[in-house]
């Protein structure tokens, strides 16, 4: 498989979890194992272009797969928009969700949603779980990022706060 642009080979026995293989294999340790029963979102990484929770996907079911994970976001030594938001928005607090959040919000940013309502987003968050914030600053931080990722269709209304 690829994982964040580079080819990646291991091999491992069929029961291992896409999320151990990335943490133990690859040494990318930002993609969090936080439930173990799919419900907190907190190992979500990108498969083939899809959100995909890595606690549910077998490492051998990536096969030839493209995967990115929250330290494959970045470029160039800058932050990816989404990742920029959460930090200028305190869209975090203990930290633990942050990587599955911020991967759960740039795929829903990437699909182009057709609004930006606090239902709209509030949906695009419902598999992933945040113990701590209230999600009041993760709102915020999405229509921070869309405003930054898609300036000409979200600068006015994406960016003006919790409540559309």
């Amino acid at each position: 498989m690829h994982v964040n642009g580079r080819p990646v080979e291991h091999e491992v026995d069929d029961r291992t979890l896409l999320v151990e293989f990335l943490r133990q294999h690859c040494a990318l340790t930002g993609t969090h194992v936080g439930c173990d029963t799919s419900q907190c979102g907190a190992c979500t990484v990108k498969l083939d272009g899809a959100a995909v929770k890595s606690c549910t996907v077998l490492a051998c079911q990536a096969d030839g797969g493209q995967v990115v994970t929250v330290e494959g976001l970045a470029r160039e030594d800058r932050l990816h928009p989404v990742q920029e938001a959460f930090v200028q928005c305190h869209g975090l607090q203990c930290g633990f969700c942050t990587p599955g959040m911020i991967m759960a919000v740039e795929h829903f940013l990437s699909t182009c949603p057709s609004s930006l309502d606090d239902e709209t987003i509030h949906q695009a968050l419902e598999g992933n779980i945040c113990r701590c914030t209230g999600y009041v600053n993760i709102i915020a931080a999405v229509r921070h990022a869309a405003a930054a990722m898609y300036p000409q269709a979200w600068g006015g209304n994406a960016a003006r706060g919790a409540h559309a």
